[in-house]
């Protein structure tokens, strides 16, 4: 797998690169965002997946996510990858919605037409991006975790809880937590996956720990002032999941916090020291 270099800059006497390659799994060409902090040449480094929300691309968290001094502080290699696939020949909604189609993949492999030829997000974040990580970069494939926001913190929960070997620690911004339940998710999974529920639920982050589904622990951040809290988000869902299932979630309400990137960046470095801990025990 090969991948050209957009660009290059110094940050925190590391790196920050935005690359391209021709996906497999979407069809399309797909850009990615990767910071890699300073560090002796033989060293390997681990790395933090960064999913994020409806109609971002990489560049949201990379440039206004705040991750850099923290990440070279702690030796982490952050990864950020776009949220759908794109070009001329990818459907978007048939009614130019934000909330699917472009820019809104949801992390899911869609079944159906038009969608499946090319909107295989869970294919493209959980194998084909993380092989090109892993040959490209100082990455350790031992020491992983994920994060995200909104629709790419349900991304992050459900990659997490249906992969519990692969990722030490995950953590979310303002999730997604029962998209089987919210009109964005019942929208975004019914038009990828049709309408059998079962397929919902392997996406669905309370359906998975419902199913027995377990991770160590999770750590989500959710904006009391958010637009989206009670009738998209609903953490207090998580919570109940979660407390049934004996999984320890730290869920902080933060009081005056909104959905945006204000938010985020406020709370990304508790969030990657966090992760810093679980990736370096």
């Amino acid at each position: 797998m090969t991948m050209q270099t957009v660009s290059l800059n110094r940050s925190y006497s590391g790196t920050q690169g935005v690359y391209k390659h021709a996906s497999q799994s979407t069809g399309t060409e797909m850009t990615f965002s990767v910071f890699v902090p300073p560090h002796p040449d033989s060293a390997k480094l681990p790395v933090v997946w960064y999913l994020s929300g409806l109609t971002c691309t990489h560049a949201n968290v990379t440039e206004k996510g705040d991750f850099r001094a923290a990440c070279a502080e702690l030796g982490l290699i952050f990864v950020a990858p776009d949220t759908s696939p794109r070009g001329a020949d990818v459907p978007g909604d048939p009614q130019n919605s934000y909330d699917f189609g472009l820019g809104a993949g949801f992390y899911v492999d869609a079944t159906q037409e038009p969608f499946a030829r090319h909107y295989r997000m869970w294919s493209y974040v959980t194998e084909e991006l993380p092989q090109l990580v892993l040959a490209n970069f100082p990455a350790d494939a031992s020491r992983q975790s994920i994060m995200g926001h909104s629709m790419g913190g349900h991304g992050a929960l459900t990659i997490a809880l249906r992969n519990p070997d692969r990722y030490r620690a995950a953590s979310a911004f303002a999730p997604i937590v029962a998209p089987s339940q919210v009109p964005w998710g019942i929208k975004a999974l019914g038009g990828y996956l049709g309408d059998d529920k079962a397929a919902w639920r392997k996406h669905d982050a309370v359906a998975l720990i419902e199913d027995g589904a377990r991770v160590p622990g999770l750590l989500v951040d959710q904006g009391e002032a958010d637009n989206f809290l009670s009738e998209q988000l609903k953490p207090e869902l998580l919570q109940r999941a979660c407390d049934d299932a004996g999984i320890p979630l730290t869920l902080r309400r933060q009081p005056g916090y909104d959905h945006s990137y204000y938010f985020i960046s406020t709370f990304m470095a508790d969030h990657l020291r966090w992760h810093a801990t679980r990736l370096k025990a």
